[in-house]
């Protein structure tokens, strides 16, 4: 055969061949473009992102830095509190004082991450505003106009107290879940002032250049472990009742930031909330503006790799899942084969953070693969569909049906506008549920509060109400939104009776199990709050906030102090005809100065006709402060000595206590 022929043979096999690959090739680099584009602009898929990257930060095997050597917080702690006669504002005094003494020792400037927003003694606030006039080195205060936040006669008095030169914006950038994110960069004021964000403000102060943008935040490392410290944390933090009696050196040339470090008060929701629960995860506002001052002064690098590198790796594992999606063997072994190679990429992009400080994107490069092998394994699409699907159907399970019903009936729900209106919130929390989840297995653990969830959420739909969300094991659910709901107190109570039902038969089920489950608590309010879509318009959540939604939630926790596992306000408690209730006590919150009337809804079996009479006389009298109330709560206990109520006030009369008012020291 001539070279010719022979070229005119072979010439079809090959163009097919060439054809295969330039289809195999494309469709890996499509499935790797979409897979970058989705996980970095599809709000479910950044969100996943972001969960991971988080992860990743607070995680044992981030990165390990030096403790900054620039920086030293002085917190303003329970022992400070301890000495003043009142907790808030701090003692404008001992500020002035403490501003003073750490002056002297020449720090390179000084951070006050307090807001100076209402007077105090007046004394005691010129003392302050003059330290503030005629110290000799940088100090820089937390200022803020929000109007949500200072109202004109608090700016006013924060204008008077501070002086331009010494304002740094307190703005802590967030995501839709209340998570810091962002350096707050600065705002140019009404009249024509730019004041700089907080941190960057004290920067510039060290004559560190800082950009004029908006970046995110870049985490410091914990330091690594010692032998006097396992635990070291990455800004060396005093007391502020002793700072000001510290060694010199301990300061000199140094950035001091004074802030408070008290549980509940200027705490925010950061990456490290991922794995570390209360306080470790929820950081003080002055630890976080140490954090991203530790940033702007060393000019630190993201860790995050840049778009293309992250398109690189997900294109190499988009060929790897097209080659596994073509390859001839049976499906099962190449499905094994992919897990194996995800766990790999999710492996080696743990250990490349880890010894390297470079974060990869997983989420992408997983998908690219994922997608690419199921496209080569089946051009039709029926398992991509398939995949759709199934999201799709998970994703309805965690958002309101009526949510999802009246956005897609009416677009205009997806807008960032609010409503005010009445709405009744339940609360639910288990009992010591981080203790005995420490001791479960993960599967255990995600089998029980699967089922544990799915049981609380059937039962809020069931009554109309709106699971609003999940937090670990408690529920938050939202009663007349975002539909109306005439009667939506009592739906809310009868929910949590219910509910109250379901958890203890289900608490029992699992201790028998061999899980100790514990009770669950359940508070209701009715009040008016905001509800709406909070967040950008990229990424956002439809829920509810205001002062009603945190006395919601403060009902639930103070059944622990009332031996109660169900409590509801007075105001929701007249807007149910049709329920049994008995009054529990008169309490004033923590930080309110009003008194609320507390209630205890009844199952109809739980006490006879006569107990609850008995019960009613003798709250009566114990409202009124008659000698004879002591006497019929004793009778009571005789009948009942694990009730609850009649527990509480036997042991408030024993202490001496007399009528039925309450004052919460905490929440």
């Amino acid at each position: 055969m001539s070279d010719a022929a022979t070229s005119r043979a072979v010439s079809p096999g090959r163009g097919k061949r060439i054809a295969a690959a330039a289809r195999f090739i494309g469709l890996a680099a499509l499935t790797a473009v979409l897979a970058t584009l989705a996980t970095n602009n599809l709000s479910f898929m950044s969100r996943i992102n972001q969960f991971i990257q988080d992860w990743q930060i607070a995680s044992v095997f981030a990165p390990r830095e030096e403790q900054d050597p620039d920086i030293i917080i002085v917190a303003i702690d329970e022992d400070t509190l301890r000495g003043f006669a009142y907790r808030s504002p701090v003692d404008r005094k001992f500020v002035s004082d403490l501003l003073q003494r750490l002056a002297a020792h020449q720090p390179k400037a000084i951070g006050l991450d307090l807001l100076l927003d209402q007077p105090t003694e007046p004394d005691k606030d010129t003392a302050l505003k003059e330290t503030l006039r005629t110290i000799r080195l940088p100090v820089i205060v937390s200022y803020i106009v929000s109007g949500a936040t200072v109202t004109p006669e608090q700016k006013a008095f924060e204008d008077a107290m501070i002086a331009p030169h010494q304002r740094g914006m307190a703005d802590l950038p967030t995501d839709q879940f209340d998570t810091a994110r962002g350096v707050f960069p600065g705002r140019r004021m009404d009249d024509g002032r730019y004041v700089m964000g907080f941190a960057r403000a004290l920067a510039e102060a060290a004559s560190v250049k800082t950009p004029d943008v908006q970046v995110p935040i870049i985490w410091r490392g914990r330091p690594p472990p010692t032998p006097t410290d396992l635990n070291p944390k990455p800004f060396r933090q005093i007391s502020a009742t002793v700072a000001g009696f510290m060694p010199a050196a301990w300061f000199q040339d140094k950035i001091v930031l004074i802030g408070s470090d008290v549980t509940l008060v200027d705490r925010h929701r950061t990456p490290f909330s991922v794995t570390l629960a209360g306080d470790e995860g929820q950081l003080p506002g002055v630890v976080i503006q140490a954090h991203i001052l530790s940033q702007l002064l060393h000019q630190k690098p993201s860790p995050v790799a840049g778009w293309g590198t992250d398109f690189a790796i997900a294109l190499l594992l988009a060929l790897a899942g097209a080659a596994l999606g073509v390859a001839n063997a049976a499906l099962l072994p190449r499905i094994l084969g992919g897990i194996g190679v995800i766990v790999l990429l999710w492996l080696g992009g743990v250990a490349l953070f880890h010894y390297q400080g470079v974060m990869i994107g997983l989420i992408a490069p997983t998908l690219s693969f994922i997608g690419a092998f199921t496209v080569l394994d089946s051009l039709g699409g029926r398992d991509a569909r398939r995949q759709r699907e199934f999201i799709q159907g998970a994703f309805s399970r965690y958002v309101s049906p009526k949510v999802v019903e009246q956005m897609v009936q009416d677009p205009s729900r997806m807008s960032l506008e609010s409503e005010r209106r009445e709405m009744t919130y339940l609360f639910s929390d288990i009992q010591n549920f981080t203790t005995m989840s420490e001791r479960m297995d993960s599967k255990s653990l995600a089998q029980l509060v699967n089922a544990y969830l799915d049981g609380m959420t059937s039962i809020v739909l069931k009554h109309d109400g709106m699971v609003d969300k999940f937090i670990g094991d408690a529920v938050f659910a939202i009663f007349n939104a975002p539909v109306d709901l005439p009667d939506h107190a009592q739906k809310a109570v009868m929910c949590m009776l219910e509910m109250d039902r379901f958890t203890e038969s289900f608490r029992v089920e699992q201790n028998q199990a061999g899980f100790a489950l514990g009770v669950t608590r359940i508070g209701v309010h009715t009040g008016m709050s905001v509800i709406g879509n909070f967040g950008s318009r990229a990424r956002f959540t439809y829920t509810a906030q205001g002062d009603a939604v945190n006395t919601a939630a403060r009902l639930e926790g103070i059944n622990k102090y009332l031996g109660t596992r169900l409590c509801v306000s007075g105001a929701t408690r007249d807007l149910c005809p049709d329920v049994l209730f008995r009054p529990v006590a008169s309490v004033v919150l923590k930080g309110k100065t009003e008194a609320l009337e507390l209630w205890e809804p009844l199952h109809g079996d739980t006490y006879s006709p006569d107990f609850l009479r008995d019960y009613g006389v003798a709250y009566q009298r114990l409202k009124e402060r008659q000698p004879d109330a002591a006497g019929l709560f004793a009778a009571l206990h005789g009948q009942a000595p694990d009730d609850p109520c009649v527990s509480l006030h036997m042991r408030r009369l024993a202490e001496g206590e007399t009528g039925v008012e309450m004052v919460m020291t905490e929440k």
